[in-house]
C-alpha cells in the first residue's frame, strides 16, 4: 500500500467514526435521521441529541485528538525523546493547576460575573501560558534541549506538589469535582464555545504542519540541522509554543487527556513506515482525530449502558504503545 494512501485511509476511518459517533449512544439514532439533522435541522427529540450533546462531543473529540498528536509529534522530534509529549513540559500540569485554583479555592472565584465552566477554561489557559513563559525564558538562557526538557519535567513535578497541598485543603464537593475534570471528558463542551477551542486547534495543527522540513533536519540531530541552515533554537521555540496552545487549549476544555500524544505518533510511524514529517505529520493528526473518536466511542459504549472515564479508555490505548517504544527503543532510534 503506498504510504500517501494511509493519509485517504486516516481520513475515511474519521468520517465514519465522526457519523457513528452522531448515530451511537445510550439512545440510538438511525444515520437517515442524522442526516437529516444536520442538514436541514429540526426540532424533534433525535435533533436535540445530535446538535446539543453528540455533534459538539464529536468535534471536541476530533480536535483534542488532531491537536494532541501534532503536539506529541512536535516533542518526541525536537527533543529527540520518543517518549515525550503535550505534558513533557509541564504544560498539562500549569493548566491543571489554573483550575484546581479555580475549583478548590472557590470563595473568590464565585463573587466574578463569569460563568464557573468559562472561568475554569480562562484559568487554565492562564496557567498553561505561566509554565511557557517560563520555558521561553528558560530556552533564552540555556539554549539546551536536555536541560529544558528535566526543567519542564520539574515544572510538572512541582505543579503536582502545589495541586496536592490544595485537594488536601479542599471541601469534599469541590475535591469531587476537581477529580471528575481530571479523568478528562470530551463532552463538556457546548456547541456555542466549540469554536474557541476549534480555532485555536486549526492554528497549533498548521503551525505544527509548517515545520516539517526543518523537523526532518533535525532528525539528523541539532548540530547536522545546523549546518543545514535550520535555526534550531528559533524551531524549538515555535515547536514550545505551538505545543503550549495545542495542550493548554485542550486541557482547558477536556482536562488532561492522557496518552494520545504519546501514543498516536508512534502508531502512525508503524502504519506508514516514515519519518518524514511531510507525510508523517498530517497522518498524525488524522490518525489522531479518529483515534479521540473511536476512545469517545468507547467512553459511552451503549452496549455496557457505563460511561467510562476518558483517560482509563485512551490509556489502554496508550500503554501497550509505551511498553512497544521501550522494549525497541534502540530500533526507534535508529529509524
Amino acid at each position: 500500500m503506498p504510504k500517501q494512501w494511509w493519509l485517504a485511509a486516516f481520513a475515511g476511518a474519521g468520517l465514519l467514526l465522526a457519523l457513528a459517533s452522531l448515530a451511537y449512544g445510550s439512545v440510538p439514532i438511525p444515520v437517515a435521521e442524522v442526516w437529516n439533522a444536520l442538514v436541514h435541522g429540526g426540532r424533534g427529540p433525535a435533533e436535540a441529541i445530535i446538535m446539543q450533546v453528540r455533534l459538539p462531543e464529536m468535534i471536541t473529540a476530533a480536535a483534542a485528538g488532531a491537536g494532541l498528536a501534532a503536539a506529541g509529534l512536535l516533542m518526541q522530534t525536537v527533543f529527540h525523546n520518543p517518549l515525550a509529549g503535550p505534558g513533557v513540559l509541564g504544560i498539562t500540569g500549569g493548566a491543571s493547576l489554573g483550575v484546581a485554583a479555580v475549583l478548590l479555592a472557590t470563595p473568590f472565584w464565585s463573587l466574578l460575573p463569569i460563568p464557573a465552566d468559562l472561568v475554569a477554561i480562562l484559568a487554565a489557559l492562564a496557567g498553561a501560558v505561566a509554565v511557557m513563559l517560563i520555558i521561553t525564558f528558560s530556552d533564552r538562557r540555556v539554549g539546551d534541549g536536555v536541560t529544558l526538557l528535566v526543567l519542564g519535567l520539574m515544572i510538572g513535578y512541582l505543579c503536582s506538589a502545589v495541586l496536592s497541598v490544595l485537594q488536601a485543603g479542599s471541601e469534599a464537593g469541590a475535591l469531587k469535582g476537581f477529580v471528575l475534570w481530571g479523568m478528562g471528558s470530551f463532552a463538556g463542551v457546548v456547541l456555542p464555545r466549540t469554536p474557541w477551542l476549534v480555532l485555536p486547534v486549526l492554528v497549533g495543527v498548521a503551525a505544527a504542519l509548517g515545520l516539517s522540513k526543518p523537523l526532518n533536519a533535525m532528525l539528523l540531530g541539532d548540530e547536522q540541522a545546523s549546518t543545514m541552515g535550520v535555526d534550531v533554537r528559533r524551531v524549538r521555540s515555535i515547536a514550545i509554543w505551538t505545543t503550549g496552545l495545542l495542550g493548554g487549549t485542550i486541557t482547558a476544555f477536556c482536562g488532561p487527556v492522557a496518552f494520545l500524544g504519546l501514543a498516536v505518533p508512534h502508531v502512525a510511524r508503524a502504519f506508514t513506515r516514515t519519518a518524514d514529517h511531510r507525510l508523517l505529520m498530517p497522518a498524525t493528526v488524522l490518525l489522531g482525530a479518529a483515534l479521540a473518536l473511536a476512545c469517545d466511542l468507547l467512553v459511552r459504549s451503549a452496549w455496557t449502558g457505563v460511561v467510562l472515564p476518558l483517560n482509563a479508555v485512551t490509556s489502554l490505548l496508550g500503554v501497550p504503545v509505551v511498553i512497544w517504544v521501550l522494549i525497541g527503543g534502540r530500533s526507534w532510534a535508529r529509524k
